[in-house]
C-alpha cells in the first residue's frame, strides 16, 4: 500500500523545505508590493548599493589609474620607467591579495551582525585608507619609506573591498523580490562601473593641468576627494535596512558560529565554483582599465587623455547595459549569460588588441566599447545574483565574499603579468591576449559546472536542516 500524501498547505501556510525533513520553513518577508513594483524600501537598498559601490569602487580604481600614469614617476624613481610600471602594477596587486581575507573577515561580521552594520565598517576603511593615499610624501621626500607606506595603504583599500561588492550585492539580493532578483541585483556592478568612470574621469581632469602641477600636486585631489565621498555614503547607507533574509535568520536564532567553516562544508563545490568565476571578468576590466592605458601611452604613443577617454566608456557601455543583462538573466537564467561572456573574450581578445594597435584613437575606443558590451557586461551584470544563489542564507557574505574574492587574487595581478608578457615580445601584446583566454577559459569550466538558479528560493538556502556537504539541487 502506498503511503498517503501529505495534505497540500493552505494559501498563506509555510510550507516544509524540500528534502529537509525538518520543520516548515516561513519565507522571510519580502519588500516588494503585490504589483511587483519597487517599494520605497526596496528603492532605498538599490540607492544605497548604487552609490555606496560607486563611491568605494572609485577608491579602488583610482589607484589602478595612479599606478599606470604616476606611481612609477613618484614612488618607484630608482628604477626605469618600464621596471617602475611593473613594481607600481605590483602594490597595485597586493590590494587583490589581502581581498580574500577581508572576504572572510567582514564577511564572517556580515553573517553574525548583519550586512548593513558591516557595510558601514568597510566605507569607513575604504573611505579613509584611500584619502590617506593623498596625503602621502613621495619617494624625494622620504625615500623607500613612500613605497612602503603607500603599499600598507593599498592592503587597507584591499581589506575593504574584499568584503564591498558581496556585501551590497547580498543585500539586493535578499531585498528583491523573486522573478526580479537578477534585475536589481545588478545595480551592485553598476555602482562599481560608475566608480570606474568616476575615478577615470577624476584623472582626466586633473591631467588637464600642467605636466609640472600635475605631478607636484594634482594627481593628490583625487585621492582627497574620497574624504568627502565617505560622508556621502554613510548617509545613503545609514538609511538602508536590514535585509529581510538576516532579520529573519537572527530572530530564529539561525546564526551560525564559523561562517567560513560552514560555507566550506556545505557548499565546497560551489566555493570552488565562485573562484573560478571571477577570474576571467577580473583580468579583463583590469587589463583594459590598467594594463591597456600604460600600453596606450607608453607602446603606441597615445595620449593619456586618449587612453583614459577609451576607459571612460567602456565603463559607461557597461553601466547602460547592466539592467539590460540583469533583466535577461530572470529570463534565460545566469548560466547562459556568463557562458557567452567568457566565450566572447576568448574569441575576441586577439581582434582587440589588432583595433587597439591601430593607434586610432576612434578603433581604440571602439575595441574597448565592444569588449565591454559583449565579454565584460553579461558576466558583471549576473555575478551579483549568481554568487548570491550560491550559498546558503547563513553564510552566504562569506561565502559570496571569500570565494569571489579569492578569484580576484589569482586574477588581480594581470596588469603586472601583462607589463611582464609584453616586455618578453619587447612590447608586442600578444602573450597578453593568451593570458586573458587562459583566464576565459577557467571562468568557462566554472559557469559550466553551476547549476542555474533563477528559480530557487533565496531565503531557503542553506537551512539547519541541510546536512554537511549536501548542497542545493536546481532544476
Amino acid at each position: 500500500m502506498s503511503a498517503t500524501p501529505p495534505p497540500a498547505p493552505r494559501p498563506g501556510e509555510p510550507s516544509p523545505t524540500p528534502g529537509s525533513g525538518g520543520p516548515p520553513h516561513t519565507p522571510a518577508p519580502r519588500p516588494g508590493g503585490a504589483s511587483g513594483g519597487p517599494s520605497p524600501e526596496l528603492r532605498r537598498v538599490v540607492l544605497g548599493a548604487l552609490v555606496g559601490t560607486a563611491l568605494e569602487w572609485y577608491d579602488f580604481f583610482i589607484y589602478g589609474t595612479a599606478a599606470a600614469l604616476v606611481f612609477n614617476r613618484l614612488f618607484f624613481t630608482e628604477s626605469d620607467p618600464a621596471t617602475g610600471t611593473i613594481v607600481a602594477f605590483a602594490t597595485f596587486g597586493v590590494g587583490f591579495v589581502v581581498r580574500p581575507f577581508g572576504g572572510v573577515l567582514f564577511g564572517h561580521l556580515g553573517d553574525r551582525i548583519g550586512r548593513r552594520s558591516t557595510l558601514i565598517v568597510t566605507t569607513l576603511i575604504m573611505g579613509v585608507s584611500t584619502g590617506l593615499i593623498g596625503l602621502l610624501p613621495t619617494y624625494p621626500d622620504i625615500g623607500v619609506w613612500a613605497a612602503v607606506l603607500l603599499t600598507l595603504l593599498r592592503v587597507c583599500q584591499g581589506l575593504g573591498a574584499g568584503a564591498e561588492f558581496g556585501g551590497a550585492a547580498t543585500l539586493l539580493a535578499e531585498h528583491a523580490p523573486p522573478g526580479r532578483r537578477g534585475y536589481y541585483a545588478s545595480y551592485a556592478q553598476t555602482g562599481v562601473q560608475i566608480g570606474l568612470v568616476l575615478g577615470t574621469s577624476a584623472f582626466l581632469l586633473v591631467q588637464l593641468l600642467p605636466e609640472r602641477d600635475f605631478l607636484a600636486w594634482g594627481w593628490r585631489l583625487p585621492f582627497l576627494v574620497s574624504f568627502a565621498l565617505i560622508a556621502v555614503a554613510l548617509y545613503v547607507r545609514l538609511r538602508v535596512a536590514e535585509s529581510p533574509v538576516f532579520r529573519e535568520l537572527a530572530r530564529t536564532r539561525e546564526l551560525v558560529r564559523l561562517p567560513i567553516r560552514d560555507a566550506l562544508a556545505r557548499h565546497p563545490r560551489n566555493f570552488l565554483i565562485g573562484v573560478g568565476a571571477h577570474i576571467c571578468d577580473t583580468a579583463v576590466v583590469y587589463t583594459l582599465a590598467t594594463f591597456s592605458v600604460a600600453y596606450a601611452t607608453g607602446r603606441l604613443g597615445l595620449s593619456s587623455r586618449t587612453a583614459l577617454l577609451g576607459v571612460i566608456l567602456f565603463g559607461l557601455t557597461v553601466i547602460v547595459l547592466q539592467p539590460v543583462y540583469g533583466h535577461l538573466s530572470d529570463r534565460v537564467g545566469r548560466r547562459p549569460l556568463n557562458l557567452f561572456g567568457v566565450v566572447f573574450v576568448a574569441a575576441y581578445v586577439y581582434p582587440y588588441f589588432l583595433l587597439v594597435d591601430t593607434g586610432e584613437p576612434g578603433l581604440v575606443w571602439l575595441a574597448m566599447m565592444l569588449m565591454g558590451a559583449f565579454g565584460f557586461a553579461p558576466q558583471v551584470a549576473v555575478q551579483p545574483v549568481f554568487y548570491a544563489e550560491l550559498f546558503g542564507a547563513r553564510v552566504r557574505y562569506t561565502g559570496f565574499a571569500a570565494s569571489r574574492e579569492l578569484g580576484a587574487a589569482l586574477a588581480g595581478f594581470s596588469p603586472l603579468i601583462g607589463a611582464a608578457l609584453a616586455a618578453r615580445l619587447d612590447g608586442e601584446p600578444w602573450l597578453v591576449a593568451a593570458f586573458l583566454i587562459g583566464t576565459a577559459v577557467i571562468s568557462f569550466a566554472a559557469f559550466y559546472a553551476s547549476r542555474e538558479s533563477k528559480d530557487i528560493d533565496i531565503a531557503a538556502l542553506g537551512t539547519p536542516h541541510d546536512p554537511p556537504g549536501k548542497e542545493q539541487t536546481w532544476t
